[in-house]
């Protein structure tokens, strides 16, 4: 008996395997044949023109996120029907997937005719609040009201749907930041600290972003865009928060902790320069890597594998339940963060 249970799980085990791989697949190849058709529109109705604060040359078609997010949301509910028991909650999947939609659809508008800042917000505010109920109930901080924290979670996934979009500045950087966190999302769900529909998510964005490298790869010949960049960043915030809400926090803090750094402290660093923080500069730590002479393959390399080492030190914390073990975990992910920051800062030409 022991060696026919042995087989079954083995089957399912390659089932489900095999189940992963045509959903990645499936993502990664709707999202390119997408792009392609959707690439001399883009390059027609979507151009952006090259200015001070770009890091690109030429003028290059945004808008590559539509495909993106429409293959990431199209796999999903392929996905759904054809495993049903993985969605164990279909109303709030769909909540998520509509405020994504919304999202994406404001990112368009702000493409092709940009939008004044505060009514923009003022509309990711309103998107995100639905992505925030859609979140079952969780605690994050046991000790904080529960009213507070759920404050707390509306601030931080506000900022981090702009945190993306601010950090979505050279090519090739949001793949090598999506693809690896979407990947450690997905096992995630593998393991039990995520429910299936939110690895079905994770799952057909990495395959989205994959099928969306070829095109960013650089000198890129699509960009994402708002209309991509918003709701990826609104899709993260929300499979982290269920992540921390689910006891592990320090993973979730540990896995998106290059992206949150470099724009958190470049922010703060304006502020206290007394710069309008709302508009468009070049202060990130990217950039100034970018402006001292780095080339772009060095420091999306740098970020990809500065990622892998993060996502390792995640899993650590999410096999060990050792409070001393996620202090040390953490404070790796910063001394890690820290030294690419300051590479990046003193790059020369």
């Amino acid at each position: 008996m022991g060696a026919i249970a042995g087989m079954w799980h083995a089957a399912e085990g390659t089932r489900a395997v095999l189940a992963w791989v045509a959903i990645i697949g499936a993502s990664a190849a709707l999202s390119a044949l997408l792009l392609r058709g959707l690439e001399p529109l883009l390059a027609r109705y979507a151009l952006a023109r090259p200015n001070a604060r770009s890091s690109h040359r030429r003028p290059t078609p945004q808008g590559g996120g539509i495909a993106v997010i429409a293959a990431t949301v199209l796999v999903w509910l392929g996905a759904a029907v054809c495993l049903p028991q993985a969605v164990a909650e279909p109303a709030r999947m769909a909540a998520l997937l509509g405020a994504c939609v919304a999202l994406a659809g404001l990112g368009a508008v702000d493409d092709i005719r940009p939008l004044p800042v505060w009514p923009r917000l003022l509309l990711q505010a309103a998107i995100v609040l639905v992505a925030l109920a859609a979140l079952p109930p969780l605690r994050v901080v046991p000790w904080l009201p529960a009213w507070s924290e759920r404050a707390l979670l509306f601030l931080a996934m506000l900022w981090f749907v702009n945190l993306v979009n601010f950090m979505d500045g050279i090519d090739w950087i949001t793949v090598a930041e999506t693809v690896p966190l979407a990947a450690a999302l997905a096992l995630c769900g593998l393991i039990g600290a995520l429910p299936g529909d939110a690895a079905l998510v994770a799952l057909a964005l990495c395959g989205a972003m994959i099928g969306f490298a070829p095109f960013n790869r650089p000198v890129a010949r699509v960009f994402l865009g708002d209309v991509g960049s918003l709701p990826i960043g609104l899709l993260l915030a929300w499979m982290l928060a269920l992540l921390a809400g689910r006891g592990h926090l320090a993973a979730a803090m540990l896995m998106p902790l290059y992206y949150l750094a470099d724009a958190t402290v470049t922010l703060l660093r304006r502020l206290v320069a007394g710069e309008a923080v709302l508009e468009a500069h070049r202060g990130h730590f990217y950039q100034r890597a970018l402006d001292g002479g780095m080339d772009v393959h060095a420091i999306v390399g740098r970020i990809f594998l500065l990622n892998l080492a993060l996502i390792g030190l995640a899993g650590a914390t999410l096999l060990s339940a050792s409070r001393l073990l996620q202090a040390a975990a953490l404070a790796a992910g910063c001394l890690l963060v820290g030294l690419t920051l300051r590479r990046f800062a003193q790059a020369k030409a």
